[in-house]
């Protein structure tokens, strides 16, 4: 009797050896892969209806680099996560990834069990798995797939925000972080707890002991401009410096001005990374 498969993933890359080598021990782990050796012909898979559950995305490739590609798939409105497998190792490809609507980027040189965990994570999530525990903060409100606080309601069956009655377009990780504080209101929640949602607990972040804060903080600066978007006064993401953030009242704009939204004037949360505030 065939096994069933765990999850349909698009594996896109323009190096045939390292394309067959992946997709082959993909399939020995239980996973059904569809291969394209470009952008264009991935990109056309999708216009014609195709379907994954995660795409795993080349940065360098000719004519249409992945970073491309990823923005096409998102003015298409093609949502799937995508995890971002590249030898570039740099921190500013990573935010550059994260900033474009990438899930994870990992780094080829990494093992395949490392790729597989982070893999997981993102189907535990996209399957309702990582909803689990603001579910059960529902369930003792008497709503199991919804989460409200003020202004904010959270659809948790299906990983939908809302603010003041607007859709806020967030990713699935995106979702998570705002579920995360959202449900412990008032509540510290550090840097590291973030990144650890993110990309699992464990994982060892680059650039120091600290090195998983500017990762954090590219994910609050987008959540915080996507809220803005509907509501130019949002300021309930208040940052406790050298710490991490939290869901408060939104009385504490000032704050905000003082992490990563401050950084072009010169004052920001980057300041403290190597200074008495480190962790």
């Amino acid at each position: 009797m065939t096994e069933p498969t765990i999850a349909r993933i698009a594996l896109v890359d323009d190096d045939d050896l390292f394309r067959e080598s992946l997709s082959l021990n993909l399939g020995d782990e239980g996973y059904d892969v569809v291969t394209f050796d470009r952008g264009e012909p991935a990109l056309d898979f999708f216009a014609g209806g195709g379907a994954v559950d995660i795409v795993l995305l080349d940065w360098r490739m000719p004519k249409l680099d992945g970073i491309d590609v990823l923005r096409q798939m998102r003015a298409r409105g093609i949502d799937v996560p995508v995890i971002f497998l590249t030898v570039l190792s740099d921190q500013i490809y990573e935010e550059a990834a994260l900033a474009g609507g990438a899930l994870d980027f990992v780094e080829k040189s990494r093992s395949l069990s490392i790729l597989l965990k982070r893999m997981r994570l993102i189907l535990d999530g996209t399957k309702g798995d990582g909803a689990k525990g603001a579910a059960e903060e529902g369930e003792a409100a008497g709503n199991a797939t919804l989460h409200r606080l003020g202004e904010l309601e959270l659809r948790l069956d299906n990983s939908r925000a809302f603010w003041k009655g607007k859709r806020i377009d967030l990713t699935l990780t995106e979702f998570n972080i705002v579920k995360l504080m959202s449900t412990r209101p008032e509540e510290d929640v550090s840097y590291r707890e973030i990144y650890d949602l993110v990309h699992g607990k464990g994982f060892m972040a680059g650039y120091g002991p600290s090195g998983y804060r500017a990762n954090v903080r590219a994910f609050i600066k987008r959540i915080r401009q996507k809220f803005r978007s509907v509501d130019a006064g949002f300021a309930c993401i208040e940052n406790y410096p050298g710490f991490g953030y939290r869901w408060g009242k939104g009385d504490d704009a000032a704050n905000q001005g003082r992490d990563e939204d401050g950084i072009g004037d010169g004052v920001g949360e980057d300041m403290l990374i190597d200074g008495a505030a480190a962790d």
